[in-house]
């Protein structure tokens, strides 16, 4: 059966839902004759099922959102859930529900649709539609993944394909639940299980024989083609998609394609080819008024003019398009998006901008990081209650019993007088074994505990503390000025071309970087060392007691110590460096010690001095000159500046080669009197 275009014909032979079904699909490709197909539909609906007028109203709403006729389409949306209302029908409200929440994010409103969004699951799963549940359920996992929240997305798309299965599913919300499982697996970089999802998808989409669906299918292969370093088999899936979306007319579809193929040519350094393919896209999606698609129009067009050396063009276009992100609050994709803007910015040049954009993506990065850490803390405190709640029914269970046979022994000691010694005996033997048992069972919680407060405080990845351990520890800390030459130390690593790595060899070889210099770190440091993974790919070492002029011996160790080694992956040999910010510990400007959260502050932003001054070395806050002439919220505005102005006194260590020996591994900045305040910038 064609889906997306069945003849006039057919439709005016087809009973009035089946109709609705035809142009329902036909919305999704070509919206602008799905709406004229609707309106001459309207005579009829006089006489229809209150759920068919239901039905007819929330395909206006989709038609009229599609051509980007907002208000209207709100509006519909708005008929629709008063239409259910009226009727006591929470299928109907339901639907117009999910109709409200698509044209929400349409207009950008993301936390308004995030909730009802699941407000919509919860009641579509009350009622008897199963085409309803499937489409609330893939609506309520999309959301999920939008918040950064993957495994609960999995858990809901997984549900969504095993509602759409036959007996009870149907062949359409099928193929849009596997299309959004298979889309999740990628982002989630599961390659493999995204490969199972989509040959499953490209052979139930063929069944269909519906062009617009196949193109939707090819645009999910493309994801996964290019996220898995297959360029050849991700650009053949674009031009087949373009290719039946010209054909269809489906000019929302041509935006999206379009931006996919200035994708690929971006990956390819293609800068030519990416602008141009990016610029139809903009067209396209103007007129189409798609503003999520225009953004990423607007991004690659941005990477490639910044590619060209079109500088201020390139930020310009940059901007524009994270504006649209930020407004749709999307934190995984604008994270993704600042740091492609702060690597672009690199490679041209930019080396201000460039900070200026990791800075902005370390924000997000945090955010989501401290927020899935939330997350799996409260998973293991759930199963650690529902584990503690099953032991206590357990445990109450066996107290009935216990009481159970204290009755019958009761009962036997009226009736069998000489049996009493007997039944003394046994139940003294049943009392012990359940002592026992309750003594294995305390000791079983014992272990449990244990395993809970070593999954709190280690990195699973790594086995190194996590950052929560480390906070944890300092705010324990009394950070005092020592007067002798011992002080403390930190130093944050971060990994140089981390993503170069990730995209050249696989995310199993950045997790193998990882492990690698985890090891170096272990061997480069002392035992009473604190080791931390501090978040993706950087690290942070604090050193307890150490000679005071010992700090920069240690930085330039640690750069030696990884860059001498390399990771042989798959017949591959791996060279990694690190940038290194470091200083003592406690830090002491203008007489009083600096708190701990702001020295792993002004640490970090040496770390990203190094980085933006040529990546494989170290800048170590070695202490400050003149402050009576400026403050510390005036250094922690701009370090370099602080530092050239003569108000902070900087070492620089530089990495080397491993098989030789700097003869000067640290360069000392001369420390300037400085005659004029640092500025914010």
């Amino acid at each position: 059966m064609v889906l997306a275009l069945a003849p006039a014909g057919v439709l005016a032979q087809a009973t009035l839902d089946e109709r609705i079904l035809e142009i329902r699909e036909l919305s999704r490709f070509v919206p602008d004759k799905a709406l004229a197909q609707l309106l001459k539909l309207q005579p009829e609906l006089a006489a229809a099922p209150s759920y068919t007028r239901a039905e007819f109203l929330t395909q206006m709403s989709a038609a009229r959102m599609r051509l980007g006729q907002n208000d209207v389409a709100l509006d519909a949306a708005e008929q629709v859930i008063s239409f259910g209302k009226s009727l006591h029908d929470n299928a109907i409200i339901a639907k117009g529900m999910l109709a409200k929440v698509y044209v929400l994010f349409a207009q950008a409103e993301v936390d308004a649709a995030h909730r009802l969004a699941f407000d919509a699951e919860k009641l579509a799963l009350t009622t008897s539609d199963n085409p309803l549940k499937v489409q609330a359920t893939i609506t309520a996992g999309q959301t999920y993944a939008e918040q950064g929240n993957f495994p609960a997305a999995l858990v809901k798309l997984q549900r969504a394909v095993d509602l759409a299965r036959p007996p009870a599913g149907d062949a359409l919300s099928l193929v849009a639940a596997l299309n959004a499982l298979a889309k999740l697996h990628v982002q989630m970089k599961e390659y493999q299980n995204a490969s199972e999802t989509l040959d499953e998808l490209l052979a139930e989409t063929e069944k269909l024989k519906s062009p617009g669906r196949m193109s939707m299918a090819k645009n999910t292969e493309y994801a996964l083609a290019i996220d898995s370093g297959q360029p050849q088999r991700a650009l053949r899936a674009l031009l087949q998609s373009l290719d039946i979306e010209r054909k269809l007319g489906a000019e929302r579809m041509v935006g999206v394609t379009l931006v996919n193929l200035s994708d690929s040519y971006l990956k390819q350094r293609d800068y030519a080819r990416a602008a141009q393919y990016a610029q139809e896209s903009l067209r396209s999606t103007q007129q189409t008024n798609d503003k999520s698609v225009e953004a990423t129009a607007r991004l690659n067009i941005a990477q490639a003019y910044l590619g060209m050396g079109r500088i201020a063009e390139g930020k310009k276009q940059y901007e524009l398009g994270l504006a649209r992100y930020e407004q749709e609050n999307n934190k995984p994709d604008l994270q993704a998006a600042l740091r492609e803007y702060g690597e672009a910015l690199e490679r041209a040049g930019d080396m201000a901008g460039a900070v200026q954009a990791y800075h902005r993506e370390r924000a997000i990065s945090d955010e989501l990081f401290e927020k899935r850490r939330q997350q799996a803390m409260l998973e293991l405190q759930e199963k650690y209650e529902t584990e503690k709640k099953q032991r206590q029914i357990e445990l109450l269970s066996r107290e009935n019993q216990v009481k159970g046979a204290e009755i019958d022994n009761r009962r036997l000691q009226q009736r069998v007088w000489w049996l009493l010694a007997l039944v003394f005996a046994l139940a003294a033997a049943v009392v012990g074994l359940l002592y026992r048992k309750v003594r294995h069972t305390n000791a079983q919680l014992e272990v449990k505990n244990l395993e809970l407060k070593a999954q709190s405080t280690l990195d699973p990845l790594t086995s190194l503390y996590n950052r929560r351990h480390f906070q944890d520890f300092m705010r324990g800390l009394n950070a005092r000025e020592r007067q002798d030459d011992i002080v403390g130390a930190l130093f944050l690593l971060d990994v140089d071309h981390f993503k170069h790595i990730n995209d050249n060899y696989g995310h199993a070889a950045g997790d193998a970087v990882l492990k690698m210099i985890a090891e170096n770190l272990r061997v480069a440091l002392r035992e009473t060392d604190m080791i931390v993974r501090w978040g993706g790919e950087e690290f942070l070492a604090f050193l307890p007691a150490i000679p005071r002029h010992g700090v920069d011996e240690i930085a330039r160790r640690i750069l030696l110590s990884i860059s001498s080694q390399s990771l042989t992956y798959q017949e591959h040999q791996i060279s990694v460096n690190v940038s290194v910010g470091f200083s003592p510990f406690p830090l002491v400007p203008g007489g009083e010690p600096l708190a701990w959260e702001r020295a792993v502050n002004l640490v970090d932003m040496a770390l990203y001095l190094a980085k933006a001054h040529g990546r494989n070395r170290a800048y170590g806050v070695r202490g400050f000159e003149n402050f009576h002439l400026t403050s510390m919220e005036a250094i922690e505005q701009d370090l370099e500046r602080a530092w050239r102005a003569g108000f902070v006194d900087l070492s620089v260590v530089l990495g080397g080669d491993p098989g030789t020996h700097p003869t000067t591994p640290t360069e000392h900045t001369n420390v300037v009197s400085i005659r004029h305040a640092v500025q914010k910038h």
